[in-house]
């Protein structure tokens, strides 16, 4: 076990960032945040916390907190362009099994509450990693501020760009999905059917999916495939895209200011076998980034912060990174794979192509996606 007096150094205050320092503060542990924003602001889209975000957060006594600010999601369906469910599963079993909600939230408003466990002396703005250097008995982290930390232990929670793992695995390859990926927030009432709903409509080459997440207040993203080198990131087409879809997605996307709608290409890492070298052990996106196709992002990286702390509070710091590992490393590759998978699914164009998909969805039973589902949602336990 480590000693509660040595430090911890937490590259990046993004949801598993915080997290995990929330997560080791609260096992005594010293810990420093170094995030590279000038301040934490309450920016982003909406985020499902699924069960297994919602087990953790049970554990740090954060539940009622987010679920007053979010809104419960009772089932989930994958649906046609005319909204008509094709597929899915009621989430009532895996609420009754673990106690706890699946909760859709503003991503803002997440971090807010996060950010109120740790004090101006845990976390620290303005600190732009640019270089991880290897000393004898330590590591200097090298900042855009021409600050210089001197540490033993580095957590890197640095998202997809890493350059905490650049620094023990320059080698790790981003992928690119030839897919544009945008999201907004929007005012919107929407029909009494879909209030606990999360929907996700495929078309041919495209997909919209909403949720609701506070009163009147529904974040939506919308996916387009594009040929490589051909990507448009403006969102000045974005409901010409939508026509042949449902009128309310298009009514949606109007409701949402321009400046407030956010594109980006879908990207993930691919599948590496390690996450730590040394004293340096990465989380979420920095080790394992995954299309959003799962909605499993941000709950992956949750998991790994409560996993990897369980770590830490029992073994000495190289047996704690190998056991974080051991107990994530499989189930986060089969969920980056399936993830990849279903964004290939999810975006055939071929009208025959989508018809054989479509019926495949209708007869696929609803036992399969909850058995799936039941995968997720199940956390490892440390011993």
């Amino acid at each position: 076990m480590i000693n509660p007096n040595q430090k911890i150094d937490i590259i990046g205050a993004g949801i598993g960032g915080l997290t995990l320092a929330i997560a080791l503060k609260k096992k005594g542990f010293a810990i420093n945040v170094f995030e590279q924003a000038n301040e934490l602001k309450a920016v982003g889209a909406g985020i499902v916390l699924a069960n297994n975000a919602m087990q953790v957060y049970e554990k740090l006594g954060m539940r009622n907190v987010l679920e007053q600010h979010g809104n419960v999601v009772k089932e989930f369906y994958l649906a046609t362009p005319d909204l008509k469910p094709m597929a899915g599963a009621s989430l009532q079993q895996f609420e009754d099994k673990y106690g706890v909600k699946n909760i859709a939230i503003h991503r803002g408003t997440l971090q807010k509450e996060l950010e109120k466990h740790l004090t101006s002396e845990q976390l620290h703005t303005g600190y732009l990693l640019e270089q991880i250097t290897r000393g004898e008995d330590d590591y200097q982290l090298q900042f855009a501020n021409n600050k210089t930390v001197h540490s033993t232990l580095i957590i890197g929670a640095d998202g997809i760009h890493s350059k905490a793992r650049q620094a023990i695995f320059p080698e790790s390859e981003i992928r690119n999905t030839n897919q544009i990926c945008w999201r907004g927030v929007a005012e919107y009432q929407l029909p009494d059917a879909y209030q606990h709903q999360l929907i996700e409509a495929w078309g041919k080459g495209e997909r919209f999916g909403f949720v609701k997440i506070a009163s009147n207040t529904v974040y939506w993203f919308a996916v387009k495939s594009f040929k490589p080198g051909k990507a448009e990131l403006g969102s000045e087409q974005l409901t010409d895209y939508f026509n042949y879809f449902n009128p309310m997605v298009n009514e949606i996307i109007e409701a949402t200011p321009v400046n407030q709608i956010h594109a980006a290409p879908l990207t993930d890492l691919k599948p590496m076998k390690e996450w730590h070298k040394g004293g340096i052990c990465l989380i979420g996106d920095a080790a394992h980034a995954m299309t959003p196709n799962m909605g499993q992002g941000a709950g992956q990286s949750i998991e790994d912060a409560h996993i990897l702390s369980q770590c830490l509070g029992l073994f000495n710091p190289h047996e704690a990174f190998e056991r974080y590992q051991d107990l994530r490393l499989k189930k986060v590759t089969q969920i980056i794979n399936r993830s990849w998978q279903i964004g290939k699914i999810a975006h055939l164009s071929n009208p025959v192509a989508v018809f054989l998909r479509n019926q495949l969805l209708k007869l696929t039973p609803d036992s399969v996606n909850t058995k799936q589902t039941e995968m997720i949602f199940e956390l490892a336990k440390v011993r």
